[in-house]
């Protein structure tokens, strides 16, 4: 029965595809752990409110989140599974602080530093973001990361702030 699904099967899919959905600014409650360990997506957010962003990553082996700078927020990221380093400083040429990260760690980044995450493990690197205020459109998905360059190459002048 190659390419064909079950009733369960399809409804079980149909029914994971709609938890991944942007929540929002509704009332939610999720396993965080859960979800970020089934995300298979580089970028997914899962709930965009009026002040507040949370999304799901899943960074592959020797894959980056890539250098970056919030100017006017702080972050959060917590790693649910694998391990890699995160690197933080004040220039983008001078990221003088480095910490390797496993599951479990929490990592606080003030507004103004530039900063990136490099998986250094051979699995995925499953973590999830919070971001305050959003920094990513309502509903965003990005299968990849080069999705993800693309689409914020195209949105430079746009009101959550990227800053590429």
């Amino acid at each position: 029965m190659s390419g064909q699904y079950t009733f369960n099967e399809h409804s079980l899919r149909a029914e994971q595809q709609k938890s991944l959905l942007d929540h929002g600014s509704r009332p939610f409650v999720v396993d965080i752990n859960k979800a970020t360990i089934n995300n298979e997506t580089y970028r997914t957010a899962l709930w965009t409110g009026k002040h507040l962003q949370l999304t799901l990553m899943t960074i592959p082996s020797g894959g980056e989140i890539g250098l970056e700078v919030h100017h006017d927020h702080d972050q959060f990221l917590r790693v649910e599974e694998g391990q890699g380093l995160a690197q933080m400083g004040d220039q983008k040429e001078h990221l003088y602080f480095q910490q390797p990260i496993f599951d479990d760690s929490a990592i606080f980044i003030p507004a103004g530093t530039w900063h990136n995450v490099t998986n250094t493990g051979k699995k995925s690197l499953k973590l999830y973001s919070i971001y305050a205020p959003p920094e990513h459109p309502h509903g965003t998905v990005h299968q990849t990361k080069e999705i993800a360059d693309a689409a914020e190459r195209s949105h430079n002048n746009n009101p959550y702030g990227y800053m590429y």
